[in-house]
């Protein structure tokens, strides 16, 4: 494919990192000479110096022969007066644009976009997803993160495993002998930073990020079974009053009505304006990183924190210190990498990072064909793929064991007629079935020819 990326940020570069790594022909304009200078440096792709939303400089990006435009720079306005111009002159097939400003997703504006007046195809919101994650995590406190397939039939679970976890040096192959209604499988173990997809005889270890693929009634059971809690949170403290941390709270507040929030905000005119948007949560002003702050809100009661300030180094601290001072589990949003390898042996308990999420709501409008859903991970390093098997497919019909997959692929679960397969050697695909793909990113080019979607995958 031919693609067009708009802005040179840190999602910008991502994407047209996993884009290229598939053979895409790239071209990236962003309007600081900096920013396109370091991308030259780190990848071999076209780039333009100027505004994306300019009409010549699109043309000198030959959007006419372009299959789709990616318009994320930091503007709203340029994202989306992009996407207009690259339909209006130039008749680009597929444009997405990300668009932050809540001033555009209020209720009484929803139909704007679905109503012809802008030529885009797909609204991606980093803010909403975020608040989608921490949200989840309110659910279901003992997991690491959650993505959910299908209306919610089956589920990923990331979980941290610690030194308390029953089934630490058990070979996979029995955890359903000795839990025979687990209903669920190990698709991924990340130990010491480096991730495998595991066999039958593989053993977890103590510290090990894993990736079950669960059906989504079992999810307490999954986590009990790997040391979890499974209550759900209902004191939950929230640092950071930003655009971020309002839509946490304004979520959890729709689809957690019985939990309780506190949010703690340092600017004064900022947390006065945020308490007139918020209908039930405490707004503390004052900084996070006070003990006396942490204690009018009652930390050590609480139940989850999640620090979703600006700066990944308040969050990272206030998510320690959240710990330190007696709160359950914390979450911090981190919107670069530098932290991540280390917050598991700080303490925390979970990391959102806004970047991956919008990358994932990207990658589902690239993925093209019979793709329902995709999610990045851990920074491009996997994907998980839920997908339509077609009857071109070399699986259909054929018990798996008949046709083995790659090391760095694994098949979490099929779908078939709104009922959970969990598969094993004897299951075959049926033409219909969803599949849900765990993948290393090198071998997305053999999801390609297996499931034989070439022709509109990409």
């Amino acid at each position: 494919m031919n693609i067009i990326i708009c802005g040179a940020g840190e999602v910008g570069y991502n994407i047209a990192r996993l884009l290229y790594d598939e053979k895409n022909q790239i071209t990236i304009i962003d309007h600081d000479e900096k920013r396109i200078d370091q991308i030259s440096s780190k990848l071999d792709v076209r780039t333009l110096i100027g505004y994306a939303s300019h009409p010549n400089i699109l043309k000198e990006a030959e959007a006419d022969k372009s299959d789709m435009i990616i318009a994320v720079t930091q503007s709203d306005e340029i994202n989306m007066i992009s996407c207009q111009i690259a339909q209006a002159l130039f008749s680009v097939p597929i444009k997405i644009a990300r668009v932050r400003s809540e001033a555009y997703s209020k209720d009484e504006w929803k139909s704007l976009f679905d109503s012809g007046l802008f030529s885009i195809d797909a609204i991606i919101s980093p803010e909403q997803e975020v608040a989608k994650s921490f949200t989840r995590l309110v659910a279901v406190p003992g997991a690491k993160d959650l993505i959910s397939f299908d209306d919610d039939l089956v589920r990923l679970i990331e979980i941290n495993l610690g030194e308390d976890c029953p089934v630490i040096n058990t070979p996979l192959n029995q955890l359903t002998e000795i839990f025979p209604d687990l209903g669920a499988r190990v698709v991924y173990i990340v130990r010491n930073e480096l991730g495998f997809v595991p066999n039958k005889l593989s053993e977890m270890q103590s510290g090990d990020d894993i990736y079950v693929m669960a059906e989504s009634n079992r999810t307490e059971r999954v986590l009990s079974v790997f040391g979890k809690e499974t209550a759900r949170a209902r004191r939950i403290v929230i640092i950071g009053g930003g655009k971020t941390g309002l839509r946490v709270a304004k979520s959890i507040e729709d689809n957690e009505p019985q939990s309780n929030i506190t949010l703690i905000e340092s600017n004064t005119n900022r947390a006065e304006s945020i308490a007139d948007e918020l209908n039930k949560s405490i707004i503390l002003n004052g900084d996070a990183l006070d003990k006396e702050i942490l204690e009018e809100a009652n930390i050590a009661q609480a139940d989850f924190t999640f620090a979703v300030t600006g700066s990944d180094e308040i969050n990272t601290l206030s998510a320690i210190l959240a710990k330190k001072y007696g709160c359950h589990s914390s979450a911090a949003l981190l919107s670069e990498n530098r932290y991540s390898p280390f917050v598991s042996s700080l303490g925390i308990d979970a990391v959102v990072n806004p970047r991956e999420l919008t990358v994932s709501r990207i990658l589902r409008h690239v993925r093209k064909g019979k793709v329902f859903q995709v999610q990045s991970l851990r920074d491009g390093e996997a994907e998980v793929i839920e997908l339509e098997a077609i009857e071109s497919s070399i699986l259909i019909g054929v018990p798996l064991r008949d046709k083995p997959l790659p090391d760095g692929v694994a098949i979490g679960a099929l779908i078939r007629n709104k009922s959970v397969i969990l598969p094993t050697g004897s299951t075959t695909i049926e033409v219909g079935d969803r599949v849900i793909v765990f993948a290393k990113h090198d071998f997305i080019t053999e999801i390609e020819q297996i499931f034989s979607v070439g022709i509109g995958f990409y």
